[in-house]
Order: C-alpha cells, then structure tokens, then sequence
C-alpha cells in the first residue's frame, strides 16, 4: 500500500499559468445543504473555493443562500428546487459534489436522482447520499457513466460495502471498491484510498484534533477543487487532496487543542503556495 507523503501533493500542485482564468481551473458544483444542514454544503463550496476551483455554484435549499454569500461570495447559488438550473449546473460540472447536509428524505431523493441522471464526468458521492445509495437498488441502477468516487466513514462504507468495520480489510476493500466501479475513500485513522486502478493509498497523518463535524465535507470540497484543476495522475491527485486536509490539520494542531474544518479552509491558499514552490515543511 502506497504511504501517501507531501511529495505526493508538491508533485499534484504546479504554478498557474500566466494565460490562466476562471474557465481554465475547473467547474465544481455542490449540491447538498437542506434547511436544517445548510453548514455541510457551505464548509465544503468554501473549501472548493479556497482549494483554487475557478467556478463554484452551491446548489442548495433556498434558506441558505444568505449564509452562504456571507461565507463565501466568490461562490454561485442555485434553489436546488429549480429543477432545469440543476440538472444545467451538474451537466457542465467538472466535478460534482452530492450529499453533505442533503438528508435522505423524498425531496432529497429526488435531487440525488437528477444529479445521477446528469453527473457526466467526476462525481463524489458523500455523507447522506452514501446512505441513500445503499438503501435504494432503484438510485443504483441509475449510476453514471462518469467517474466515481465515494467518500465514507466506516459506517457509511458498512452499509455500502456490506462488510462490517472488523471486515473491513485492505483486500475486501478494494474488491468492493472494484465491484462498485469507484474509488474510495474510506474515512478513519488513518484513511485509506482505494482506488479504480488497484493503486491502493494510505494517510498516516492526522489525529483526533479533527474530531469535528463538517471535516468531511471540507475534505469532499478539496477533494473537488483539486479534481477539476489539476491535470495528470487521477490517483495521485486525489492522494494529494486527502494528504492536503490532514497536512494542514496537522500543522495547526501545533497551537490548537481542536481544529476547526472552516480553519483548513482558511489555510488552504497559503498551504499550496508553498507547495507549488517546492516547499516540504
């Protein structure tokens, strides 16, 4: 198994080029965030944003808009109850995002339903949308031909996979994650990434500092913005995204008791600076 290391992300994070502009570094779009988990969806365009992703749009219940461009106002909005706006913004996504604060009731099965009829070519399915996907054979067999990638705890990887956290083994692993056509990754101590290739990948940085809500969906948004930017290696761009979340995580904890996901976000700009120029700390 590949031990994910900062030269995995200096090798992902190049300098811009000069001609560079917004159409150039990726089209992300979120969906998630009902009316009681707004938050989710939030922390995770505002992670996208900060990651270097040029367009962002959340696409969300209409109550959080206004939070929304208070936090992040580099960020697009559409009423997730617009049925054409969404399924027009998950069809021109580079990458899309289902899921963080989505819930698993009917209204949230219909928009995971669009996302999975117009999704054409990266989708990571995280958090509530894991849950759904798991309980519904009808939203399976809608599955796109695009690129997955699944985002669990062990948990949610439980209901996915069928194996129970003891199972969960780097070889049942990534037969399931061969079954399911999709990367993985399987979010614990010590993340491990399973990808479509055989690669297999694992962090060995972190801690329980990062024991907060809304660390996920930060991730899922880095996750995003790397993916929609960044040209090359699949496999190793997305090491780099989950590598970038912890590393950062890890560097804060020197002064921090907890670290906060919105506080990862907030570095994330000055953390791939320094990468891009080399810079191993």
């Amino acid at each position: 198994m590949h031990v994910i290391t900062q030269q995995d992300v200096v090798n992902v994070i190049q300098k811009r080029i000069a001609t560079g502009h917004k159409g150039t570094f990726g089209r992300v779009s979120v969906v998630g965030g009902n009316a009681n988990m707004g938050g989710a969806a939030i922390m995770a365009v505002q992670a996208a944003v900060k990651a270097g992703a040029g367009l962002t749009t959340c696409i969300s219940h209409k109550d959080n808009l206004t939070a929304l461009h208070a936090r992040v106002p580099e960020a697009m909005f559409i009423d997730y109850a617009d049925s054409d706006a969404l399924s027009r913004s998950v069809s021109q996504a580079d990458v899309v995002v289902v899921g963080p604060g989505l819930g698993t009731d009917e209204t949230a099965r219909r928009i995971f339903s669009s996302v999975l009829k117009n999704a054409n070519r990266t989708l990571i399915i995280d958090g509530s949308a894991i849950t759904m996907l798991a309980e519904d054979d009808r939203l399976k067999k809608m599955m796109p031909d695009a690129k997955i990638i699944f985002t669990p705890h062990e948990i949610e990887w439980q209901r996915l996979s069928g194996l129970r956290p003891a199972e969960q083994t780097p070889a049942k692993n990534a037969a399931k994650a061969l079954e399911l056509n999709a990367d993985v990754v399987l979010k614990k101590h010590g993340t491990e990434i399973y990808h479509l290739s055989g690669k297999c990948s694992k962090l060995t940085i972190g801690g329980p500092y990062m024991s907060t809500g809304g660390m996920g969906d930060t991730l899922t948004g880095i996750c995003a913005a790397f993916l929609a930017q960044f040209k090359g290696d699949q496999d190793q761009i997305l090491d780099a995204a989950v590598y970038t979340h912890s590393d950062i995580a890890a560097l804060l904890s020197k002064e921090r008791y907890v670290v906060l996901p919105s506080e990862i976000s907030d570095n994330l700009q000055k953390y791939m600076k320094h990468r891009c120029n080399g810079q191993i700390l």
